[in-house]
């Protein structure tokens, strides 16, 4: 038995029916992906870059919370406003100013494709990323929690409590009726 051809199959060109397949888009994508990676690879901010700019952040962050400390929602719209803005260090106090330079130590570290900043004091030892850079662009992710302003002693002698209770319950008087553990018995029983 003889079927015709009833123009089910087209003749297109090899180009086409490449991108077409899955094959063809998947190479596609890797393009795209290599061509992405090389450009992150040039465009990747350098440790000076870093530090000027989180400096900067930090500077901001001090300024926004110099007499009511936000909240994180705050700090991440003052984050994303320190992209395109500049911190003013007159406008904050000397002494915050002093206490930031003395207990914090910021440091950048350029990677493959990105560089971060990380924060380094005595509550972060390890270091807590406050910045991120990738493509030129510099993302400060610092929050006010993460810098250390003021440091005093944790306890004063070996064998005290590290912390104490410095305030006190007031007094609400007392009655003798109530007890811990106190409950009625059955005269039945």
């Amino acid at each position: 038995m003889y079927q015709q051809d009833r123009g089910y199959r087209t003749n297109e060109p090899i180009g086409k029916a490449f991108t077409n397949s899955c094959l063809g888009k998947i190479v596609i994508l890797g393009i795209f992906l290599l061509i992405a990676l090389f450009v992150a690879y040039f465009t990747t901010p350098t440790q000076k870059e870093m530090l000027a700019e989180i400096d900067d952040s930090i500077i901001e962050c001090l300024q926004a919370n110099d007499s009511i400390k936000g909240d994180p929602i705050d700090d991440y719209v003052n984050n994303l406003g320190s992209i395109i803005s500049v911190g003013d260090s007159t406008q904050v106090s000397e002494e915050v100013m002093k206490a930031y330079r003395m207990y914090n130590k910021l440091e950048a570290y350029r990677h493959t494709f990105y560089a971060t900043a990380r924060l380094v004091n005595n509550m972060h030892p390890e270091g807590v990323r406050v910045g991120i850079g990738m493509f030129g662009l510099i993302v400060p992710t610092i929050t006010y929690k993460d810098l250390l302003l003021d440091v005093g002693p944790v306890h004063k002698g070996y064998n005290q409590k590290i912390i104490q209770p410095t305030v006190t319950e007031p007094d609400l008087g007392s009655n003798p009726n109530i007890q811990e553990f106190h409950y009625k018995r059955n005269p039945d029983d």
